[in-house]
């Protein structure tokens, strides 16, 4: 970073997709946090804003009593939790993770994640259906694609803006969610596999684990360029059409021709090795496209 670029920050005067780079950038760099520290201190704002920052030190360091349940200051003006302060805090410090997780978690996806793995169960249990895990494979790669639709953007987030223009917003705000995303969705529907007969000739209950990653890798990649709801539906309609395709258009018997597909397209080593490609592939993409994340989608 120049002075001239810390000054342009400064002074309010650069373009915003390049002040929320610098955002970013002065976040992990501090030689250039504190150059743009100084050409804010040598603005007109700067005898003001040193006066907020003196005041705030002033009352962070200085003993007092802290009403409510949370504890009190001590003598050397750290916080001391009562008994009972500790609930209320921690409640917080969950409440703030609820929501970094994003809408996906606390929403209605992670109840349809929930319903699809205990339908299968009912299903193979209850009404006897042999194609169950089959069925749970079909669809378990494209629920996490879901889960990103319904985590990230304007449509989804009603904090999207704000989150956006802060320095740990963007991609790293889509990877924090996307990783919630999949820690929710691999447990459950792999659970849920293992749990349900595995039919003649099917694949294994974890089979769907690779493609369900570079599904995922391929919509964050995929939405750098048209949005994440947008890649997202693409990407889900593709892979619905590749499973379902061939068994709407040759009417078998039973489970058969849902397995034999499903081995296609995700047994053995030739197709888990694809997959691991397109995995690395789209992390790849995703990579040379982190900036655009940066700027806020398109109303």
């Amino acid at each position: 970073m120049t002075d001239a670029q810390a000054a342009s920050y400064a002074t309010g005067s650069a373009p915003e997709t390049d002040a929320w780079s610098l955002e970013k950038h002065v976040e992990s760099c501090g030689d250039c946090a504190a150059r743009v520290s100084a050409a804010v201190r040598g603005t007109t704002a700067g005898p003001e804003l040193a006066a907020i920052r003196a005041s705030i030190l002033t009352a962070a360091t200085t003993p007092r009593a802290v009403t409510g349940r949370l504890g009190e200051l001590d003598a050397r003006g750290g916080l001391r939790l009562s008994a009972r302060g500790g609930v209320p805090h921690f409640a917080a410090r969950a409440s703030r993770l609820l929501w970094a997780a994003g809408p996906a978690v606390r929403g209605a996806w992670m109840v349809a994640v929930v319903l699809v793995g205990a339908a299968a169960v009912a299903l193979a249990y209850g009404a006897g259906y042999g194609a169950a895990r089959q069925a749970l494979l079909a669809v378990a790669p494209v629920l996490p694609l879901a889960g990103v639709a319904v985590s990230y953007g304007r449509h989804a987030d009603p904090m999207y803006e704000i989150g956006a223009s802060t320095p740990s917003g963007g991609l790293r705000l889509l990877l924090t969610r996307t990783a919630a995303v999949l820690a929710v969705s691999v447990p459950l529907l792999t659970a849920a596999g293992a749990v349900l007969p595995g039919g003649s000739g099917g694949p294994g209950a974890a089979a769907w684990l690779l493609p369900g990653l570079a599904l995922t890798l391929a919509t964050l990649a995929l939405g750098s360029f048209v949005g994440c709801r947008a890649a997202a539906g693409t990407l889900s309609t593709a892979w619905l059409l590749a499973v379902a395709g061939p068994v709407v258009g040759r009417p078998g018997t039973g489970s058969l021709p849902l397995a034999a597909d499903l081995v296609r397209l995700l047994s053995g080593a030739a197709a888990q090795g694809a997959w691991a490609a397109g995995a690395v592939v789209c992390a790849g993409l995703l990579v040379l496209r982190r900036r655009s994340f940066d700027l806020m989608e398109p109303r």
